[in-house]
């Protein structure tokens, strides 16, 4: 199998769309902040389409965003590369592209990174043609990236024959555990079928284990997030025109899942979305989750951002984030702890970078503060 794995300069220039709003100093402001700029943009640099947005915050404070480079179509198969930008200032400029995975005629797909937080090293599972999973890493902040490990055979199943990362982020558990969400397809006794589930290290990435998938034709594309009660929550696409996000929840650390279920308080057009936790007591006053889905049953588009302030249980804010097409989107929270979010607008012509506060997405009605002394 031949894989390219290069560094090439692209110039991709940022847009700003939306001016930040007075009171913006680079730390938490308790004056509304929302700012928004494009970060691939369809028809650059020799590609046709840009799709499939992740986000990763590094140990040194690095916003690094990945995303699917399509060479000739928008179709999610073909000559599609992996390509970075990476942002030194909390996501306000960024650098040039760089492709970290190429394989020519090959499909490069379904980025779904993650940081151990006690090694530095950076993971990113990815897949090639969705059947073989593929993992590189980088332990200079996103800078160079090493050759591609096959992970397929401990990572999926034998009979699962069309698979993906994520995509979105990995998490990394309180205990050092790495959690990848991902996602199968074709189980070939059943018929075409789809279903979410995890895998996982517990040896810092050296290794990586299978789960046991959720419910067969219920959910795919997924993120998880830890509890504070140690229990993983699992947000999924749904599927069977469900229109409604599924869930989940694992126990032990993603090695089984409880039957899936579907909240109604969620309407969507079965589509990827992001999840993240922002705080967590005691080092803040409350408990803070964030989740990001178009919220349009009947079609992608009203991107809106929902909070959390009870593990997931209800979500009492929502606001819109971008009203027209949007679509897959991802989430990350930076050292200021500004709120990320990139997605792709206006059908898939677009990869945009939205930067936000707390203030703004509760309209004021929310304050980050932290406790003294945590």
């Amino acid at each position: 199998m031949a894989i390219w794995l290069v560094t090439i300069a692209i110039t991709v220039p940022g847009i700003t769309l939306t001016a930040a709003m007075a009171g913006e100093t680079g730390q938490a402001s308790s004056s509304p902040i929302l700012n928004q700029q494009t970060l691939f943009r369809s028809g650059n640099d020799s590609y046709h389409t840009y799709r499939i947005p992740a986000l990763l915050v590094t140990q040194k404070g690095t916003i690094l965003a990945f995303i699917e480079a399509r060479k000739n179509s928008r179709s999610d198969h073909g000559d599609i590369d992996l390509m970075l930008r990476r942002s030194f200032d909390g996501g306000r400029s960024w650098s040039p592209s760089q492709i970290i995975a190429d394989d020519g005629e090959h499909t490069m797909g379904n980025p779904c990174p993650v940081l151990d937080r006690i090694t530095g090293t950076i993971w990113l599972p990815f897949c090639r043609d969705n059947q073989q999973m593929l993992v590189i890493k980088s332990e200079d902040d996103g800078q160079t990236w090493s050759g591609p490990l096959d992970i397929t055979s401990t990572t999926t199943r034998p009979e699962w024959f069309w698979f993906g990362a994520g995509p979105g982020h990995g998490i990394q558990m309180e205990n050092g555990r790495l959690v990848i969400p991902a996602w199968g397809d074709g189980v070939k006794k059943l018929g075409k079928v789809q279903f979410s589930y995890t895998f996982y290290s517990d040896n810092h990435g050296s290794t990586w284990q299978v789960n046991t998938p959720l419910d067969l034709d219920t959910s795919d594309e997924c993120e998880v997030v830890q509890l504070v009660d140690g229990r993983l929550y699992m947000n999924a696409r749904s599927r069977q025109q469900k229109h409604q996000r599924a869930y989940s929840f694992s126990t032990n650390g993603g090695r089984s899942w409880s039957p899936v279920q579907f909240d109604e308080r969620l309407p969507e057009p079965s589509c990827q979305g992001g999840l993240i936790r922002f705080t967590k007591q005691p080092q803040f006053q409350r408990n803070r989750i964030l989740l990001s889905t178009p919220a349009n049953p009947s079609g992608r588009e009203r991107l809106t951002i929902r909070l959390s302030y009870d593990e997931c249980q209800n979500w009492p804010v929502s606001k819109i984030l971008y009203a027209a097409s949007s679509a897959y989107s991802d989430l990350a929270i930076t050292t200021d702890h500004h709120i990320l979010t990139v997605y792709e607008a206006d059908n898939s012509s677009r990869i945009v970078l939205a930067r936000f506060n707390l203030e703004w997405l509760t309209n004021g009605q929310d304050h980050l503060r932290s406790n003294p002394g945590s």
